[in-house]
């Protein structure tokens, strides 16, 4: 087996303990843990220091998994993200099938088809969506690079992904788009 499936099956194997990881992702260095597993949500919030109320995305692997913590789905959404050429959030109604920690106030959730190699193999390996959250402190700087990652966050959790930990390149955040009125989708971020 390579190191690159021995990393994933590492994280994989913590995920399905309801355990925290600290994760590359395709736009920055994540804290992450199942979408689906309350605990962990919980788990992942105290670690950062994230007040309720305020979700975290959640990655998926492809069309069918995001519809299954989406409740409501524009029909040409699937066409969008295949065209995706960079990272973008979908702000969508959320379905029961998601962590209540995770559905905004205002009965939404934020998901991102993930392209990232890894991320994907994770994804799609757990079966469950995995919740993405910039691994920082609530209100501290964003870590880009494995390197700009506090120590503390690094010791509280449970699985450190041994991937990428060296590669410097910096990536932007990801474009968020909502489900505004009438079913039309909006740009929120750029």
């Amino acid at each position: 087996m390579n190191r690159f499936q021995q990393e994933v099956d590492a994280a994989v194997d913590a995920l399905l303990l309801q355990q925290v990881i600290l994760y590359p992702t395709d736009t920055v260095w994540g804290l992450g843990c199942d979408a689906e597993a309350p605990p962990a949500v919980q788990k992942l919030y105290k670690l950062k220091g994230r007040e309720a109320g305020k979700p975290s995305i959640v990655l998926v692997a492809d069309w069918a998994m995001l519809q299954r913590y989406a409740a409501d789905v524009p029909a040409e959404l699937e066409a969008m993200i295949a065209a995706d050429t960079r990272p973008t959030t979908y702000i969508l109604p959320a379905s029961k099938a998601i962590a209540p920690e995770l559905v905004a106030p205002d009965g939404t959730v934020g998901l991102r088809v993930t392209k990232d190699e890894f991320c994907h193999k994770v994804v799609r390996r757990l079966g469950h969506g995995l919740v993405s959250t910039s691994a920082n402190k609530a209100g501290e700087p964003t870590p880009a690079v494995y390197s700009e990652v506090d120590a503390a966050i690094v010791r509280g959790a449970d699985h450190v992904a041994n991937w990428r930990q060296d590669d410097a390149t910096r990536t932007a955040p990801s474009r968020v788009v909502r489900l505004g009125a009438g079913g039309k989708l909006e740009v929120v971020r750029e």
